[in-house]
């Protein structure tokens, strides 16, 4: 089977720098798989994607360097084991507040006896190799998304749940439940607290900690505080980003600035 190179990284310590598409087109995702990116996630809980326009994104994807990813829109088994058959090798959950979320979670991700998940590897057997079902347990990657308070304060129950690989932070959402405002660089103390707390817990358990950042610069700053998966932005964001730098170097301008988001 195809070697998930982000657990590769991770083994060396190397952090992971993971794209992420919210628009629905398999040519802008050949072109940001090309980039440097170690991952790339299809975006299907916020993103204006469908399953149709996923599978043709994987597709284009595989025939880049870097992993494919999707985060699903909700901790559904059927959806999770589809976009694993679609070839995602590795799956980002969203709203994971409970160990019994976590444990479902990665059941449907990992074949009987670890699992639940159904045979039917379809794509899986073309992007991993013949020996897809075999190894496919070892080698897909498992990220729970904390992004509410009962998912932070059951931080250490979530990370303990076994064939997880690590948490995500959803700072926009965490923000929002922690402090009332979505703000993805939020200097509020409880939300500066709150993100201590993941990352020195998974750096305890060995866990992958990985956040939605707003650039590179922010991206940069996680890593240095301890993150090993960090997200630059996504495609909507770099897209809308570049216009207007464009847009104001063109005319004479200031480049602007704009509201900070993430999810």
């Amino acid at each position: 089977m195809r070697i998930n190179t982000l657990k590769t990284a991770l083994a060396e310590n190397r952090p992971i720098i993971n794209g992420w598409l919210a628009i629905p087109s398999s040519y802008s995702a050949e072109i940001v798989g090309h980039q440097g990116f170690d991952a790339v996630t299809v975006d299907l809980q916020h993103g204006m994607i469908d399953f149709a326009s996923a599978l043709t994104m994987l597709q284009a994807l595989s025939a880049t360097p870097a992993v494919p990813l999707v985060r699903v829109t909700d901790d559904t088994p059927a959806q999770i084991m589809r976009v694993l058959d679609a070839g995602a090798y590795g799956v980002i959950c969203p709203m994971i507040s409970t160990p019994e979320q976590a444990r479902r979670f990665v059941s449907a991700c990992r074949y009987p006896p670890a699992g639940i998940r159904s045979f039917g590897p379809a794509r899986g057997l073309l992007y991993g190799g013949p020996d897809y079902p075999q190894h496919a347990n070892r080698e897909i990657l498992t990220l729970a998304m904390i992004e509410t308070r009962e998912g932070l304060g059951n931080i250490d129950e979530i990370l303990n749940t076994d064939g997880l690989d690590g948490v995500f932070i959803g700072p926009n959402d965490l923000s929002l439940t922690l402090t009332g405002t979505a703000s993805a660089e939020s200097t509020h103390p409880e939300m500066l607290a709150a993100i201590e707390r993941v990352v020195s817990r998974c750096r305890q358990q060995q866990k992958i900690a990985g956040i939605f950042c707003t650039s590179g610069a922010a991206a940069a700053s996680r890593i240095a505080q301890g993150f090993n998966l960090v997200t630059p932005a996504n495609d909507v964001m770099q897209l809308g980003r570049a216009s207007r730098e464009a847009i104001a170097l063109a005319r004479g301008n200031a480049i602007p600035t704009a509201g900070a988001s993430g999810y």
